[in-house]
């Protein structure tokens, strides 16, 4: 067999929570899935970060676990509808909010609590411990203390790898997806109205070579894109892979103006990615304080504390720049519960920093965080091209509207794995694959360049380009001269990219440096055409 030109019925690109969880759908079904990611293993996305938890039901009679009801209580449904939107300024697509509250609950109990078996916290009654966070109107967040993500991928990921129907492969970075269009050299295929999408280009690091991985079916499930922006919460690896992939080969992104920034990241120079500080703390009790130890954010919104992760951020930025302050401060000393039982990743990872959180406010800023917008979808996780698939952050299902509700990136996650898997398990069974001319006419990878000239250094000057111009230019306040200034740069940049890309040989190094360049590059495009100030994309001007 060669290794480096296979033929699979469903290629999933990511193993977060929405890679892991329509993988699982469909093996169960009965269905063969490959599953890769460019890590070395399962846990190397932001799944696996996530500290506040997964929104359940709200209702006290309803939360004593599975088998209580299949959907949504009716009247909490609506409630957390009212939520979502309130904090998406209403820009949210109503279906998709709607879908996710119905569905949301059965898809915890049957994916999460029944299948993964994840230990959510309980009280001493048995009944599940809900907390709150910012924008909701009522404790209903499921919760493993502040390592919610990492629980909840450990019960997945047990999952999988025990699943005789699901093969894995790790470091893997995928380069480009492959289309009718673009890349069969039949000139044929050419001329048919509706491109399709065949699979992906991948490089396997271990080799150092692509392969060529054509796919009846290929879903996107490649995270956020926190990583193009100075400061992020994110894992290294969310570059935007999925949306600059998308974007060259044609299909409908929608919202790139939207980047959600988290209120609070710990403060410390010590690297791109900032330790997350969960909102549930000010869920629980915590307070913002500024540089003269007082409270201020009940002068910003009469919510306070608790109001939208969008309107804090805002907040704190008008805050620092007023006052002329590095960074702000989170008095936890509100919290009743015990610091390091109900929040021992916080804690410990304030301690390696020096502060006792038990004695000393957490020094704080905000962060690039979670990406509202992405590839266009539907309810079933359906793009705009034929084959293809986009499923968890790298997907714009609308459910988030211009500023994303806190502890609904999980839940979204895990509705659109499970809606993604059961529409696949359909379409396996009633479509036939892809033509065996059409996958015959696909090419593997070709070197257009063998230099190697990838050196760290140059890398490394074009990231802090791009991420220095993401921050200053394109963050959470935004300005026409501050974009136009971003727009110029980064279209030179861009464009030396592309030129040393085409004459280098190809490495995972390059890969990143690419996708991160172009999806930067489409965000910065999306502000500018966007005048109106709105949630996360907050212009000043």
């Amino acid at each position: 067999m060669n290794v480096s030109r296979r033929h699979v019925p469903v290629l999933i690109i990511g193993s977060g929570i929405a890679g892991c969880t329509a993988a699982l759908t469909l093996a169960d079904a009965g269905h063969e899935v490959l599953l890769i990611n460019a890590g070395s293993q399962l846990l190397d996305g932001n799944s696996e970060l996530a500290q506040g938890g997964i929104i359940y039901r709200a209702d006290p009679a309803k939360n004593d676990g599975p088998g209580t009801t299949g959907t949504q209580n009716s009247d909490d449904a609506v409630a957390l509808e009212k939520d979502i939107l309130v904090a998406g300024h209403n820009y949210n697509y109503h279906k998709a909010v709607r879908f996710l509250c119905r569905q949301g609950p059965s898809c915890v109990d049957d994916m999460l609590i029944e299948r993964a078996r994840v230990p959510f916290d309980r009280n001493e009654d048995g009944s599940f411990n809900l907390t709150r966070e910012g924008g909701h109107s009522t404790p209903r967040i499921l919760h493993c203390r502040d390592y919610s993500g990492r629980a909840i991928m450990e019960g997945l990921t047990a999952q999988i790898m025990v699943h005789p129907r699901i093969t894995r492969l790790h470091h893997r970075a995928a380069i480009d997806l492959l289309t009718s269009r673009h890349h069969a050299r039949t000139s044929q295929y050419r001329y048919e109205i509706s491109n399709r999408c065949l699979g992906a280009y991948v490089l396997n690091e271990e080799s150092g070579e692509p392969e060529t991985i054509l796919a009846d079916w290929t879903v996107l499930a490649t995270g956020g894109v926190g990583q193009v922006f100075l400061h992020s919460t994110n894992a290294p690896g969310c570059v935007g892979t999925g949306v600059s992939m998308a974007f060259r080969a044609g299909v409908d992104l929608a919202n790139l103006e939207f980047m959600q920034f988290h209120p609070t990241a710990l403060y410390e120079e010590r690297s791109n990615r900032r330790s997350l500080i969960t909102e549930a703390m000010r869920g629980e009790g915590a307070r913002l304080l500024n540089h003269k130890g007082q409270a201020f954010m009940q002068g910003y919104d009469p919510r306070g504390d608790l109001a939208p992760r969008d309107v804090v951020a805002q907040a704190m930025m008008d805050e620092m720049l007023h006052n002329g302050a590095p960074c702000l401060f989170l008095d936890v000393s509100g919290v009743e519960q015990d610091l390091p039982t109900r929040f021992p990743t916080v804690f410990q990872k304030c301690l390696e920093a020096g502060i006792d959180i038990r004695r000393e406010p957490i020094p704080v800023v905000p962060a690039a965080h979670y990406f509202c917008g992405g590839v266009l979808t539907d309810e079933r996780g359906r793009t705009s091209m034929r084959g293809l698939y986009a499923i968890g952050e790298c997907a714009c299902t609308g459910l988030h509207g211009a500023n994303r509700l806190a502890s609904t990136s999980l839940l979204e996650a895990l509705v659109w794995g499970v809606s993604c898997g059961k529409d696949l398990n359909r379409r396996l069974k009633a479509e036939s694959g892809l033509p065996k001319g059409l996958a015959a006419a696909i090419p593997d990878w070709l070197h257009e360049g063998d230099e190697r000239r990838d050196d760290p250094a140059l890398v490394a000057q074009d990231w802090t380009n791009i991420r220095n111009t993401m921050w200053n230019y394109v963050g959470i306040s935004r300005t026409e001269a501050r974009l136009r200034r971003a727009f110029e740069d980064m279209r030179d940049l861009v464009r030396h990219i592309h030129d040393f890309y085409k004459y280098t040989r190809i490495s995972r190094r390059l890969v990143d440096l690419f996708h991160g360049s172009q999806t930067a590059y489409v965000i910065i495009q999306a502000a500018m055409r966007n005048r109106a100030s709105l949630g996360c994309h907050h212009r000043v001007d």
